[in-house]
């Protein structure tokens, strides 16, 4: 039985495994170790999760899905081919179809997991994970910080001396900063800042307005498919900007093709108002640090944060270069892969040490006087403070004859209770009496796996103790019960199919983004693909993969190519049909 290590990203996921002294990537059918955070309902209502479900964001919107982990913990409901979905259960999908990669890799069952998470999750998106995770089948106790599964990486991996540094988490959709101290063999998390609503994918948006807005396009009135397609023109453009002067988007609409060529000069205008926001989080960690002293190093994880304008900025900002950490997109993954080492006792990993933080103030409602209507928040454990982290305040009555005292538990930094985040509360029973004679001593207790622990004693001897645990996870047997059935009857593709489904949903993707011959071309290469796939001819399917894929590159290649500067076009097709030629391949 295995415990496994799960990066569950908003653009990409990834498992690993700990075993024979190192974190061990576990690769999906494709053979690749990143797998879209893409949910996709066909037609006979069989999911599909990864690659060829990105790439039905282009050809079918309204039944394809990705960054939903935003949503996680929210009462947001995605429809989905006339479905509905909550964001943990897409998660879910996302989650059950790495965990059958990794049976099948691995060979064996799957004991545990576990799960990253953004450092600024609070409880209600914590929680909605560990459903998630409880709906895909798996067992999982632990989450881990992704900024504090990159820190462990990287500290076991370069081997680096005691030192201060700052990992900046920058994904495709949310940012996280922490402050990493170094001591021997101990990796201590001093402060963490973070927005869940900023990424890459506000980079995408901001490009996606600026081609609309020079074009005069209205972004709401494009088809679906088209949008779709533009955004994932910016974000390939986005990418190639780090290697290149200059990359073009293209929208051909009717017979009128729209432009845009996008440099990094204006890239930057474009990311101007996502950087400020950067910035704020990045102060915000440095001030919350619980120790002073200069940072050796920025190291940087995550897909955004290998932009080259990104790296620019941070230089800008900190008047030396930033590292881009190795393998930037899966340290993450690697990180709670020793994680899940630690979790199995591994030998080589028992004196390796990690402490992590609390991301929230969490505190209690409180009154600061008798004709006070507005309860403010009392902090019992200050964001940033080390866990597992203890602390007890006593509270008097207000009023006179008062009976009992009720404590309403809330996480987050606003001043008045209403602004945060209620997680439960607690009521214990208090002698009637003078006001300010009776009272109360409340203890927090919040442990290492982000469970809060919260006791009240009553000078009139009542005691209550419990656990915080968020109703969204702790569903009623029945309530659990249906919706796990739901997620089960829910067929993933079948195994095996994966590669020649995605090789389909390619050439229909290319479809629609051509005209003219191109579009013919295509054409014959999805009605022969679909073909083989229908009569369930592998062999011939096996045959002819490459090839088809061949000429689907090719086609690739015109449609990126940028027609605004090289004025060059695709060739003339060849006179033959494609499925013909694959048939009389098939009789020598």
């Amino acid at each position: 039985m295995a415990i496994i290590g799960i990066d569950l990203g908003t653009t990409n996921s990834l498992a690993c495994v700990y075993r024979s002294g190192r974190a061990e990537r576990i690769p999906n059918e494709l053979g690749e170790y990143k797998t879209s955070s893409a949910v996709s309902v066909l037609e006979d209502g069989t999911v599909l999760v990864g690659a060829a479900a990105k790439e039905r964001l282009v050809t079918h919107p309204e039944a394809t899905a990705a960054s939903f982990k935003i949503w996680m913990g929210t009462e947001k409901t995605l429809t989905l081919a006339e479905r509905k979905f909550k964001p943990e259960e897409l998660s879910a999908l996302v989650l059950r179809q790495l965990l059958e990669d990794a049976k099948r890799y691995l060979g064996e069952p799957v004991e545990e997991a576990v799960i990253s998470v953004p450092a600024y999750f609070n409880d209600d998106q914590r929680c909605a994970t560990k459903l998630a995770a409880q709906l895909a089948g798996l067992n999982v106790k632990r989450l881990i910080n992704e900024p504090s599964a990159a820190a462990l990486y990287h500290r076991y991996s370069a081997q680096t001396g005691d030192c201060q540094m700052m990992i900046v988490d920058f994904g495709g959709g949310t940012l996280d900063v922490s402050i990493v101290e170094c001591f021997e063999n101990i990796i201590e998390i001093t402060a963490i800042a973070g927005d869940n609503r900023l990424g890459g994918d506000d980079i995408d948006r901001a490009i996606a307005a600026h081609f609309c807005q020079e074009n005069g396009l209205t972004e709401e009135h494009l088809a679906p498919a088209l949008r779709a397609s533009l955004y994932r023109q910016a974000e390939t453009a986005k990418i190639a900007l780090s290697s290149a002067p200059a990359a073009s988007i293209s929208l051909q609409q009717g017979e009128k093709r729209y432009g845009l060529v996008l440099t990094n000069e204006l890239l930057r205008q474009l990311c101007g108002p996502v950087f400020q926001k950067v910035r704020g989080v990045i102060t915000r960690a440095m001030k919350d640090r619980s120790r002073g002293g200069r940072l050796n190093d920025v190291i940087l994880v995550g897909g955004s944060a290998q932009l080259m304008v990104f790296v620019d900025f941070l230089e800008e900002l900190f008047g030396r270069r930033p590292h881009v950490a190795v393998s930037p997109d899966e340290i993450v993954a690697l990180g709670v892969g020793l994680c899940a080492g630690i979790k199995e006792r591994a030998e080589d990993l028992q004196d390796l040490v990690m402490t992590d933080v609390c991301p929230f103030s969490l505190g209690v409602s409180t009154y600061s006087r008798r004709d006070d209507r507005t309860p403010h928040m009392a902090v019992l454990i200050p964001r940033s403070s080390m866990l597992p982290a203890s602390h007890q305040e006593q509270f008097y009555t207000l009023n006179d004859n008062q009976t009992g005292l009720r404590f309403e538990i809330y996480q987050g930094e606003g001043y008045f209770a209403s602004e945060n985040l209620k997680l439960g509360e607690v009521e214990v029973q208090v002698p009637p009496g003078p006001a300010g004679e009776q009272s109360a001593l409340v203890t927090f207790t919040y442990d290492i796996d982000g469970i809060l622990h919260v006791s009240a004693q009553s000078s009139g001897g009542d005691f209550r103790e419990r656990m915080i645990l968020n109703p969204n996870l702790h569903l009623t047997e029945e309530g659990k019960a249906q919706a796990m059935e739901r997620i089960r009857q829910i067929q993933l593709a079948a195994q095996g199919d994966q590669r020649d489904q995605l090789l389909l949903e390619r050439a229909l993707r290319i479809y629609t983004q051509t005209i003219g011959q191109r579009r013919e071309m295509a054409a014959g290469l999805i009605g022969y693909w679909k073909n083989l796939m229908d009569c369930g001819d592998r062999i011939q399917r096996r045959r002819d993969y490459d090839r088809i894929k061949e000429r689907l590159d090719m086609l690739e290649a015109a449609v990126e190519e940028d027609p605004l500067e090289s004025g060059i076009w695709f060739g003339e097709p060849e006179e033959e049909e494609f499925g013909q030629e694959f048939e009389e391949d098939s009789e020598e």
